[in-house]
């Protein structure tokens, strides 16, 4: 049995169940979308892993309790902003509440008592607050975060009394935002008040990272990976840089695609790690920064004439499937990572798993049809989580414009049997 001591983050929407009794499917879709698009990027930008994204839920968990009270500070400014520039009926008020302790990992998901106070905090915390307890208090940096602490509490199912702490709101210090983190079609800010937390978090995030669909793992993993084509003594290095600068991209062991793509990562937060990349991958980074299709494209087949010249067939797909994400097309790469793993690259299996949680239907229940035909048995943890609870905009019971993603879970864990 695996444990680590990480730091565990539930967030939710206040009044969802009652808001999407009122709303029709598609209004109820959007909203989680929206929801997806504005928080992911902010997780993983300070190292998180998206453990499970259930409705309106996320569960993640941090390597750093201060990393992960920073990332739920940035998803509050970031939020804040959002609202300002939509409808009241739009609005999206959300809680965070963050634990941290020894737990045990499972495939894909985390169990312990860790993680049942967690979600208890979450359900005393209030909408547009950071709540965190004692131990997340104790463990994290104080200069680095500031703190009030709310009450000790009794929270059901866990003996004792809880000491519960905060993040005071701003002011202590109110920092520029990055430039693009507002939804597709959202205006300017139109009054001079200040974000709840002055932007203390999310001012440390490029504005390119937060930009209205960017998927930040996934452009780490095209601006950054060598693990397919490098030797392993690189990745164990590059393995132990990243644990020294805590952007970890989870409590399994690190990935061979993350462990250089987390590199990258770090580039991105402006820290002073730069590993060099083949010329394949330096263009797919090219194509994965170019804000638009007519920039794409030409890029594209540049990229496409250098992948063409890697000799080994699990690295030309894996890298090609890295292109299809870069050009927004993940189906597509979906294609690519099957063959790739067929040829033997580890890499492209990691990614199928991930895409497991892909934002779109489609692109999770035929990451699911892959995992299953190739029998990746380590993809049972996060194949039997959506078989149980669905994807983005899919409850249980529920059929997304056509798409099921849950059945299609269920499909290929049939096929790797028991």
């Amino acid at each position: 049995m695996k444990t680590a001591n990480l730091a565990i983050v539930f967030t939710d929407i206040k009044g969802f169940t009652e808001r999407t009794s009122r709303q029709t499917l598609e209004e109820n879709q959007r909203l989680l979308k929206v929801h997806h698009d504005l928080l992911t990027p902010v997780f993983k930008a300070f190292g998180g892993r998206i453990i499970k994204s259930i409705g309106d839920a996320f569960l993640v968990t941090f390597e750093s309790p201060t990393q992960a009270v920073l990332g739920g500070m940035a998803i509050q400014d970031r939020l804040w902003e959002y609202n300002r520039s939509v409808p009241d009926s739009e609005r999206l008020d959300v809680r965070v509440a963050i634990n941290v302790g020894e737990v045990r990992l499972e495939s894909n998901d985390v169990f312990g008592e860790p993680v049942n106070i967690a979600s208890r905090v979450e359900s005393i915390a209030e909408a547009g607050e950071v709540f965190f307890t004692e131990a997340v208090y104790l463990a994290m940096n104080k200069a680095e975060v500031p703190s009030q602490e709310v009450g000790s509490f009794e929270l059901k199912g866990i003996p004792g009394k809880i000491r519960v702490f905060r993040v005071p709101h701003a002011p202590y210090r109110v920092e520029t935002p990055p430039v693009a983190h507002l939804s597709p079609g959202a205006g300017s800010p139109l009054s001079n008040e200040q974000p709840p937390f002055g932007n203390l978090a999310l001012s440390r995030i490029p504005g390119s990272a937060l930009a209205p669909g960017t998927d930040l793992a996934a452009t780490a993993a095209a601006l950054g990976n060598r693990a397919a084509t490098v030797g392993g003594q690189l990745v164990e290095r590059t393995r132990t840089v990243i644990q020294s600068v805590k952007v970890g991209q989870g409590p399994s062991p690190v990935p061979r695609r993350l462990a250089v793509g987390g590199g990258v990562l770090a580039l991105l937060l402006g820290i002073g790690f730069v590993l060099a990349d083949s010329a394949a991958e330096e263009a797919i980074q090219e194509v994965a920064r170019a804000s638009s299709t007519d920039e794409k494209l030409p890029l594209a087949e540049k990229a496409r004439k250098l992948i063409s010249e890697e000799k080994k067939p699990g690295a030309k797909a894996w890298l090609l499937g890295q292109l299809d994400e870069a050009l927004e097309a993940p189906n597509r790469a979906v294609d690519h990572y099957r063959a790739a793993v067929k040829a033997g690259n580890g890499d492209a299996e990691d990614r199928l798993i991930e895409l497991l949680d892909h934002s779109e239907c489609r692109v999770r229940s035929n990451a699911a049809d892959a995992l299953g035909d190739l029998k990746v048995r380590s993809a049972r943890g996060g194949l039997k989580d959506l078989a149980e609870n669905g994807g983005l905009g899919e409850e249980p019971g529920i059929l997304l414009l056509g798409c099921n993603s849950r059945k299609a879970a269920q499909k290929a864990l049939d096929r790797l049997g028991h």
